[in-house]
Formats: C-alpha cells, sequence, structure tokens
C-alpha cells in the first residue's frame, strides 16, 4: 500500500474523530449548563419556602454551588428582589435579598459578599448613607447603586462616598446580566491589581503618613520579624513601635496597654498590647533592655495608631544592653521591604485557606483585613505575625 493510499484512509479518520472529539465535549459542556440552570431553578423554588428571619426579618437567600460570586441585594420594592434573584441567580450568583438598609449592614457584618447593591431613595436608610456604612464596615466590599433616571446626579454623588458604579431601573434581564458581569470583571482586575500592595521606603517618618495604597517604612528604622520598627535616638536610647504592616493588618485600635517604666526585657519577649474589641494583639521587645519612658499620650488616644505607625505615635524608649549582638536579627531597607513582600504573601494564603475564602474572587490586603476574621484565624493570624 502506497503512501499516498494511507494518508487517504489516515487523514479523514484523524479529521473525524477530531469533529466528533469536539462534538462529545460541546454536548458535554451543554448537558452540563442545563444541569445546572435546573439546579439554580430549584434553588430559586426551595428559597421561598425557606425562614431566614433569625438572621433578618425581611431576607431570602438563594446558594447555588460554585457562584460566580455572592450578592447582597437591598430595595423597599420587593419586585425589585424578585428580579434580582431570578436574573443574577440563573445567572450563576449566590444572592441574598432585603428591604431595608439596616438589615443590609447588620448581614455584612456576618456573612461575606463581593457585592452589596442598594436602592438609592428607601424611606428608612438612604443609599447613601447604605453606601458610606457599607465602604466603612467592609472596605472589601464593592457596592452598586440602583437608582431611577431622574436620580442618576445622586446616584454619581454616591460614587464619590465608595460606590463602584450604578445601575438604572426599571432594567432588562439581559442588561442586567452584562452589568454584573462586567462589574464582576472590574473587581477581578482590581483585586488582582492590590493584592501586594507596595512597600514604600520614605525619607523620614514624619513623611511616612499618606500611603494608604501601600505600606510605608521610614529610611533608617529597623523591623523585627514580630512588626515592630526601632530607631535609634542621638542619645543611643531606642524608640519602639509597631509598624505600618501591623498598623493596617489590625486597622481599628480601641485601647493598648504600655509596658511599666522601668521593666527589663529580653528581646523576643512580651511588650505592649493592643485590643481591638475583646480581641488581643500581643507585640514582643524587638530588642532588651529597660523600659525608661512610655508614650503615654497614645492612652488616651489609641485610634492614633490607626492613622500613623511611625514618628510621634512611639510605644516606649528602651535603653539597650545588648544592641550590637542583637541589631543584626533586625530588618533594615530592602531586607525590610522583602519582610513585609513576605508576610504579605503568606497572610493572602492563611486567609484564602480559612472560612472567608469562599469566594472565588480573589482576596486582597486592606487596612483592617484582620477585623473581618473571625476569632480563629484572628489568633492564627497574630501569632504567625506578632509573635516574633
Amino acid at each position: 500500500m502506497t503512501l499516498t493510499s494511507i494518508l487517504l484512509i489516515v487523514v479523514p479518520v484523524i479529521i473525524l474523530f477530531f469533529f466528533l472529539n469536539m462534538a462529545a465535549r460541546i454536548l458535554f459542556f451543554r448537558l452540563r449548563e442545563i444541569k445546572r440552570l435546573a439546579e439554580r431553578e430549584e434553588a430559586l423554588k426551595e428559597s421561598l419556602r425557606m425562614d431566614f428571619t433569625r438572621e433578618s426579618k425581611t431576607l431570602t437567600r438563594v446558594e447555588v454551588e460554585e457562584p460566580r460570586a455572592r450578592i447582597l441585594c437591598v430595595d423597599d420594592e420587593e419586585v425589585i428582589l424578585d428580579s434580582f434573584r431570578k436574573i443574577l441567580v440563573l445567572d450563576g450568583y449566590c444572592v441574598d435579598t432585603v428591604e431595608t438598609g439596616q438589615e443590609a449592614l447588620g448581614l455584612i457584618q456576618s456573612r461575606d459578599y463581593d457585592f452589596v447593591f442598594t436602592d438609592l431613595k428607601m424611606p428608612a436608610m438612604s443609599g447613601v448613607d447604605v453606601a458610606k456604612s457599607v465602604k466603612h464596615m467592609r472596605p472589601d466590599i464593592d457596592v452598586v447603586i440602583i437608582t431611577g433616571y431622574a436620580s442618576v446626579e445622586s446616584a454619581v454623588e454616591c460614587m464619590a462616598h465608595g460606590a463602584m458604579d450604578y445601575v438604572e431601573k426599571p432594567f432588562s434581564e439581559d442588561e442586567l446580566r452584562m452589568f454584573t458581569r462586567k462589574a464582576l470583571i472590574k473587581r477581578q482586575d482590581r483585586i488582582n491589581k492590590g493584592l501586594k500592595p507596595q512597600v514604600n521606603i520614605v525619607g523620614a517618618a514624619t513623611e511616612a503618613s499618606g500611603y494608604e495604597e501601600g505600606f510605608t517604612i521610614p529610611g533608617g528604622a529597623l523591623v523585627s520579624g514580630g512588626h515592630c520598627w526601632a530607631a535609634i535616638g542621638e542619645d543611643g536610647s531606642v524608640r519602639v513601635g509597631l509598624d505600618d504592616f501591623a498598623r493596617r493588618l489590625i486597622g481599628r485600635i480601641d485601647s493598648i496597654e504600655l509596658p511599666e517604666p522601668g521593666k527589663s526585657v529580653q528581646a523576643g519577649e512580651p511588650l505592649f498590647h493592643v485590643r481591638q474589641g475583646n480581641r488581643t494583639a500581643q507585640f514582643r521587645a524587638p530588642i532588651g533592655g529597660r523600659v525608661t519612658a512610655v508614650n503615654s499620650t497614645l492612652a488616651g488616644k489609641p485610634g492614633a495608631l490607626s492613622e500613623q505607625a511611625y514618628g510621634p505615635n512611639w510605644i516606649c524608649a528602651i535603653e539597650a544592653d545588648r544592641l550590637d549582638e542583637e541589631l543584626p536579627g533586625l530588618k533594615i531597607g530592602k531586607s525590610a521591604v522583602a519582610l513585609f513582600q513576605d508576610d504579605l504573601d503568606r497572610f493572602l494564603e492563611i486567609v484564602g485557606k480559612s472560612g472567608t475564602g469562599k469566594s472565588p474572587v480573589p482576596i486582597a490586603f486592606f487596612t483592617g483585613a484582620l477585623e473581618r476574621l473571625d476569632d480563629a484565624t484572628w489568633d492564627t493570624a497574630t501569632r504567625a505575625f506578632l509573635a516574633h
């Protein structure tokens, strides 16, 4: 048999196999989509029979497998909420709906959402107030305003308070699907770009504010593995505080437990504590010696640490007794930057493995990231990054 005759037999067989394989794949994906749609339709029916009033008086919840995103919708018109559930659930989103802004704010404190869609004009609490409150309490959630044509200017004003975008009603099914898909892409792009904030080395501690897009380390500051900074003064004393990684990780600080003046401490031993509600973060001494002074101003204004980690917001001063031996264990310049970057990677990994990592959208680092975590993950994170 000649080569030509073999090719005449083999080539058609290969082409046939290719097309059969493609047809099988198309059929498989089509059947899977039909199955998923049937499951979502069943989830919609089931949600109408379930009672979630223990969480929220008007809450209706629809869960789907492998959701594109988790969405909370708030509107005082039940017909709008019905439309959101039907359209978005069938398109693959988990959807919670409530009729008041107060209920929405309660839910975002206990559950994770990627988006909050809120009506602009509601009787008890306006969409403007919902947008402001959501972005204050949960800056990781994107807010979308639902508005009528006559209120577009007000919706645009909401974007100045942190809202991502607005959608006009009435809307068709295709319009809402397309809008939400574009919003999800925008969110994913933004998060991917912001997953690893930059670490900026600045000239002095007084210049270390105003860099909320990234971390700061003052030039010449020494940083410990437990995220305390140390700065050596002209008189040889060492001022100590928590660094910008710790500040941004914790977010809100309600109180500070300062060390006792005169206390002797070894490097690596507990030095001071900060509290957020009933949670405590313990910081260890970056160097050993005797505490000669404490920043008593912070005791009355602990919130100042939430704004600025360095400069005037030092915690205590230490008269070091083994500084020459302990300096090599601290980080400065590029090695401090590398510490921040490595710990950022580890933090994102810990959060991704925790119960908060349910969304398909990547988790980003943001100021106050620890506040949204449960107590167990708080303990895991503070031990991992501050107990050194």
